[in-house]
């Protein structure tokens, strides 16, 4: 549990309603949800695959649109942004981690933990010291110059991280982080990223289906039936199928 008290809600989302067509018919994913999530807050969104959590990340970032309601980020009503204006506020404000790292194979591991940096045209040489200090943190400095086909799935995962935080975000969004790890893997790259958000006071959004991240979270809630429940994360006790 956090030690320092939230100060306001940096997302605020409002009758929130995503539905598709699947073979003919329509499926509600969300429906009118409504929720907000404090500053220095770790959110976990814990269902089964098809639940809707890793929906309402994408809609948070603005990656996917919302078929009606609000999101408010720290103020911006992102749902009415154009596809750029979604880009830049999404380089800007928002760090994201995905489950396959999504490292491009291409680049160094200095220039995948920069590139955020770059193309939002910052410094060069600033964006290559915040990124040797996140390397530092997340133990693989000595690892910079190297690709990523050369590391573990564990060491790639590290990588997303100090990436998803070299531009000093709002707040960060982890899909999955350490669904594709082993179970030791996945607690230490857990405990890595919660060290890292909570020494920089960030609020971290995590969609998961692995119950044992529940005790390390402030609040948690499952999407049933497209309805958001909230709970303490004690209230929490039985897996996730």
């Amino acid at each position: 549990m956090s030690t320092h008290p939230p100060l306001h809600a940096i997302v605020e989302i409002r009758e929130l309603t995503r539905q598709y067509a699947e073979g003919g018919a329509t499926r509600l994913i969300l429906d009118h949800v409504n929720l907000d999530i404090e500053e220095g807050e770790f959110f976990v969104l814990l269902g089964k695959s098809g639940s809707g959590k890793s929906t309402l990340l994408n809609l948070i970032s603005g990656i996917d649109s919302a078929d009606s309601g609000s999101i408010r980020i720290d103020g911006t009503d992102i749902t009415k942004l154009n596809d750029r204006g979604l880009t830049l506020f999404r380089r800007d404000h928002i760090g994201i981690i995905f489950q396959f790292f999504n490292l491009i194979p291409t680049l160094t591991v200095l220039e995948n933990v920069t590139l955020p940096v770059e193309l939002a045209g910052g410094s060069v040489s600033k964006a290559q010291k915040r990124g040797r200090e996140l390397l530092e943190r997340v133990g693989l400095a000595n690892r910079a110059d190297s690709f990523p086909d050369k590391l573990s799935g564990g060491e790639q995962q590290r990588i997303a991280i100090a990436r998803a935080l070299v531009t000093d975000p709002a707040f960060v969004l982890a899909d999955e982080p350490t669904g594709n790890l082993d179970e030791e893997t996945g607690e230490r790259v857990l405990k890595l990223l919660l060290e890292l958000t909570r020494d920089a006071g960030k609020t971290l959004v995590m969609a998961t289906h692995n119950p044992d991240i529940v005790p390390f979270a402030d609040r948690v809630c499952r999407i049933h039936e497209g309805k958001l429940v909230v709970s303490s994360p004690v209230a929490i006790k039985e897996p996730i199928l």
